[in-house]
């Protein structure tokens, strides 16, 4: 168990995060941002499964069939696409995905930068959120409109970096700043 490590990674991906949600204009999500994981349910299994380079999620996964805290965490943080899944009536009632409202669109998009940031130290790129996003896009359960969102705002960092996405972000897809 590495409560220290742990802690110490979830809080400089926190901090992290809520920098950017600052720079977007998203104060209280900012704030607020993935307060549960530091909660028992979710801080004692990231501990437990502590590795410093990947979500902590993914090794109690593999060794025991299901990640609690992921469980836990998805349903409670509205930045999670997975928050959004419900049964879908234009879908005949398959499981789908709900569209999401604009503003935890960019709070995702802010979590999955900070997260490559964190995991990956000094072999981050502006291209490793896309890449990361690319390699599992095609399980997602994600509305449409959504995709489309985050993906155009992954390939702008991708190609343009991360000061005109931020912009862009800010002013054009939250309207802040405005006069």
């Amino acid at each position: 168990m590495n409560a220290w490590g742990h802690f110490r990674t979830i809080t400089a991906h926190k901090l992290l995060v809520m920098r950017y949600c600052f720079r977007v204009g998203l104060y209280r999500q900012g704030l607020l941002h993935d307060l549960s994981k530091y909660g028992p349910t979710e801080f004692l299994v990231g501990a437990r499964y502590y590795q410093g380079d990947r979500s902590p999620n993914e090794i109690e996964r593999l060794e025991t069939g299901v990640s609690s805290a992921w469980l836990h965490h998805k349903g409670r943080n509205k930045h999670h696409l997975e928050y959004w899944v419900d049964y879908a009536p234009e879908q005949g009632y398959r499981m789908g995905g709900m569209e999401m409202p604009v503003r935890y669109v960019a709070e995702m998009f802010c979590d999955r930068v900070a997260a490559s940031r964190i995991y990956q130290k000094e072999k981050y790129t502006d291209a490793s959120p896309w890449e990361y996003y690319a390699c599992s896009a095609d399980h997602y359960l994600i509305h449409p409109a959504t995709a489309a969102l985050l993906e155009k705002l992954l390939l702008m960092l991708r190609d343009e970096g991360e000061e005109a996405t931020l912009a862009y972000l800010r002013r054009e897809v939250l309207g802040k700043g405005r006069k």
